[in-house]
């Protein structure tokens, strides 16, 4: 079997997206049958990556089934679009990444699935400097310290 082709293009690919913007997408699968398509979700999500637990949070999330389609068919070409959050903006840091996405996941018959995501960026926090911050032991000023100033 073919396994089924999932198109998702956001209407601004590359775009750096604000708190408070609004995301707009859209999604169609391609090279399966109308009836092997039993469900189709479509998520906007956060997720950490790095070191410790990692974290994630759905921001939307919509499910759709034959039901819910014109004709039955969930190929056809859907839409969605959210306001997005002010928080958690995307991170690239050391220890922990933030990460934003949309993903849009098919359900077929006999239990398989198929996902697909395209990353975005919320928000534009500066990217961390490549040395680790001075400690609290080390002086701002220049040159040696003299214990007793």
């Amino acid at each position: 079997m073919i396994e089924p082709l999932i198109s998702l293009m956001l209407s601004e690919p590359g775009r750096i997206f604000r708190a408070g913007d609004e995301l707009n997408c859209e999604f169609q699968i391609d090279a399966v049958g109308k009836s092997e398509l039993t469900g189709v979700e479509a998520t906007v999500l956060w997720y950490t990556e790095g070191k410790g637990d990692e974290d994630r949070g759905i921001h939307y999330f919509e499910r759709r089934t034959p039901a819910d389609a014109v004709g039955q068919d969930l190929r056809q070409l859907h839409q969605i679009k959210t306001t997005l959050p002010n928080s958690p903006l995307t991170y690239d840091g050391y220890i922990v990444k933030i990460r934003w996405c949309v993903r849009v996941r098919a359900f077929l018959r006999r239990g398989k699935e198929v996902f697909f995501e395209r990353p975005f960026q919320l928000g534009d926090v500066v990217k961390p400097k490549t040395q680790f911050p001075k400690s609290d032991v080390e002086s701002e000023t220049e040159g040696p310290v003299d214990a007793e100033e």
